[in-house]
């Protein structure tokens, strides 16, 4: 068989530095034949027992012995990127891999690009477009939760659900353009009632994977989040709690923070990218104004707003900006959570006061109890019936997102064609939905966008 690609590829798979062991893989029609020029063992590599790992000896140009490594061979298409293929086990020294890559690429490979092997298996149909997005999501997973997504969608769960939309569109119009071309053929055909039927089966999955993107994106992507409210109401606290260690400096003086500080943590299933701010209240003080002016800015740009409240004073001016700026967040669409902190004292502040916001959770921040409570929260925000649940396709990415929604208008404006307008005009808004699915699935795609994407892979991917 051979490969599309005319070069046969090498690259370190493993990620750089000292270790164990290191990776490295050779791939295209020539991977063997390139290998057997500095791999020795009892016979050939050409004559190895496919997938499986035998002890050769790496020798250089004079003979010399640089390392005995685990060799296995891949035949095409039985491998990861459809091609013939050659993967070397051997110690992991950066400088052992560096001199066996100079081996391979002296013997007639060149080195792999970002994503490259990917690349390859993509194009060699090994792999949807979708896919292969899962496998450099799988590779950054920071959580079970990001791990179990991106296994699954490896394993073809988006791609299953975008091929049954796509049958039940392709129904559609096969009856539609039957009509057309055959009008006096008694073919069977969907009437007007069965190819609405099929539209509108798949408005109702699009539906649903349109609206998994916000459960997908808070696993893979992560959460922009912004912990906000006036001076020593705990916002530092709350950073640390949900860190589970301590980064934020902690005081009893107002304004201790003056600047945006920048963490990630995984609360339940859910990835946040906090950021905890500096107290929002009227200074005089230049420094202590200019941190505030970030805070304000941070709260529009964020996804996620946990804004705090002292239980213990009263509900004063500071607290009703930052009220304010809760209440401007949530209606433009982002998610808010207002909590109430030093629930252990005694409560002074009005709560009445939050009800604009859905009301509050009670939480003493340097509990660690705190973080479950906040985690629960989290977890009704971003899946479905308040329970962590991956079940079902999960769109995962902003592109994936973007090709969907446009299918699912089109699909709305095919179905409402069809009902006003004839078959005809609802099979062109119905073929340009099929387009987007096949986009997002890497049937027709742009090189533009596949370039864009296995440019996020690092080398050896």
């Amino acid at each position: 068989m051979n490969s599309m690609f005319s070069s046969t590829i090498a690259a370190v798979s493993t990620p750089r530095g000292r270790g164990g062991i290191a990776v490295i893989r050779i791939s295209g029609d020539d991977a063997i034949s390139v290998a057997d020029k500095f791999v020795r063992g009892r016979a050939p590599l050409a004559d190895a027992e496919v997938r499986r790992a035998n002890m050769y000896k790496i020798v250089d140009g004079e003979g010399n012995v640089l390392d005995e490594a685990l060799v296995t061979v891949f035949r095409a298409p039985n491998s990861y990127t459809g091609e013939d293929t050659v993967e070397i086990s051997c110690h992991g020294s950066d400088v052992l891999c560096a001199e066996i890559l100079e081996l391979a690429f002296s013997s007639g490979a060149v080195p792999a690009g970002p994503g490259e092997f990917t690349r390859r298996a993509f194009s060699a149909g090994k792999l949807t477009l979708t896919e292969a997005e899962s496998v450099i999501e799988l590779i950054d997973a920071k959580s079970r939760a990001a791990l179990a997504l991106s296994r699954k969608n490896l394993d073809g769960a988006l791609s299953d659900e975008t091929d049954a939309i796509y049958k039940k569109l392709r129904a559609a119009l096969g009856s539609v353009y039957a009509g057309i071309d055959f009008p006096d053929e008694d073919l069977e055909t969907l009437d007007d009632s069965g190819m609405a039927q099929e539209i509108t089966d798949a408005i109702s999955m699009l539906s649903r994977l349109v609206s998994s993107y916000k459960t997908g994106h808070a696993v893979i992507e992560g959460v922009p989040t912004v912990i906000c409210g006036k001076p020593n109401v705990g916002k530092s606290t709350m950073l640390n709690t949900l860190l589970m260690r301590e980064r934020a400096i902690v005081t009893d003086i107002p304004g201790t923070t003056r600047d945006v500080v920048s963490e990630t943590a995984v609360i339940g299933d859910v990835l946040l990218n906090i950021r905890d701010t500096a107290g929002i209240r009227e200074s005089g003080d230049e420094i202590e104004r200019i941190g505030i002016l970030k805070s304000v800015g941070q709260i529009e740009e964020c996804e996620l707003v946990i804004g705090m409240f002292d239980a213990s004073r009263p509900c004063d001016g500071d607290d009703e900006r930052v009220i304010s700026l809760l209440c401007d967040a949530k209606e433009s669409g982002r998610d808010v959570i207002a909590v109430l902190n030093k629930c252990d004292l005694p409560q002074k502040f009005d709560e009445a006061r939050l009800s604009s916001l859905g009301g509050a959770v009670h939480i003493v921040a340097s509990d660690k109890s705190s973080r479950d409570v906040i985690s629960k929260k989290i977890g009704e925000i971003f899946f479905a019936g308040g329970a962590s649940s991956l079940d079902g396709a999960i769109v995962t990415n902003a592109r994936q997102h973007a090709s969907v929604t446009r299918s699912l208008n089109l699909c709305k404006s095919a179905l409402s064609a069809l009902k006003t307008l004839g078959a005809d005009i609802a099979g062109s808004e119905i073929e340009r939905a099929m387009a987007e699915l096949s986009e997002m699935d890497g049937r027709q795609v742009g090189i533009d966008v596949v370039n864009e994407i296995f440019g996020k892979f690092c080398v050896g991917k």
